[in-house]
């Protein structure tokens, strides 16, 4: 495993298993399955509703809660000081676990603000050992790491190789926040797993179009989480660690960059509305 080490020498593995859109009841298993491949970094979220599924997987996978890494996340709706404090504590109780090892703020909609105070209190007292935001674009990360007492560490954006994040990766190296990658794989979007670049240098090194994609992230300095519930494919995206991409390779994925989300822009209107309407329910 390959490590990146955060600002405040806390080293998060380049590698996770994320857990988003798997059903609470099946959560457990695919930890459990993840956790037997090899991964040690798992990402959940409060607005994921599988918090207590990742917990059980953790209470019973034989793994020494030191060895793993936790990632979760603070929903829109507990946006404000409050909310978020007893929300720290409810993710905690359904994890089973006495800190997490990174916390983020989910989305820059509702009272951030009072939700990153409530997070630099926990990571005070030892509830936290980093923290974070995610889907802050350079605007908005520029905002809260200017008017903070502890910048986020962490910036976790959609990032893959037909979006590549180049114009937040100055900023966030300006302001020394790791970048970790929300649907590192685009779940498929655009072609990615039979794309001719990534598969005729997949080809060279026996890895699929994912595997390439994957690595050029982490080759790259970005901090990955795919999701899968097939435990082949957990094993295949964990199999990383065994080919470097040249200098030549990577510059030809880097030009296969759109510059533009596969998902959701969040500069839309549209988009703002639908979050701040997802915080109010």
């Amino acid at each position: 495993m390959e490590y990146a080490t955060l600002r405040n020498g806390v080293k998060i593995p380049m590698l996770g298993y994320g857990v988003f859109q798997i059903p609470l009841e099946d959560t457990k298993r695919c930890v459990l399955d993840a956790i037997s491949a090899g991964y040690r970094s798992i990402d959940t979220a409060q607005g994921y509703f599988n918090e207590e599924g990742v917990g059980e997987a953790i209470a019973d996978c034989g793994v020494p809660r030191g060895q793993l890494f936790l990632t979760t996340k603070v929903w829109i709706s507990n946006g404000g000081y409050e909310k978020a404090k007893a929300s720290i504590d409810e993710s905690l109780k359904k994890l089973r676990t006495d800190y997490v090892d990174l916390m983020l703020i989910h989305q820059p909609f509702n009272d951030y603000y009072g939700s990153y105070r409530a997070m630099e209190e926990a990571y005070k007292a030892g509830k936290i050992r980093a923290i974070g935001v995610s889907n802050f674009m350079p605007d908005r990360f520029i905002d809260i790491a200017g008017f903070t007492e502890i910048p986020p560490m962490v910036n976790q954006l959609e990032v893959h190789v037909f979006q590549q994040q180049k114009a937040a990766r100055p900023i966030l190296k300006k302001y020394g926040a790791q970048l970790m990658a929300w649907s590192p794989l685009a779940q498929g979007k655009n072609g990615l797993f039979t794309n001719p670049v990534l598969t005729k240098i997949g080809e060279k090194y026996g890895k699929s179009a994912a595997q390439v994609n994957l690595r050029l992230l982490i080759q790259s300095g970005v901090v990955v989480i795919p999701k899968s519930i097939h435990k082949d494919r957990m094993e295949e995206n964990f199999d990383l660690f065994d080919f470097q991409l040249t200098n030549d390779e990577m510059k030809q994925l880097e030009s296969l960059d759109l510059g533009h989300s596969q998902f959701i822009d969040h500069y839309a209107p549209d988009v703002a509305e639908m979050f701040v309407n997802a915080g109010k329910m």
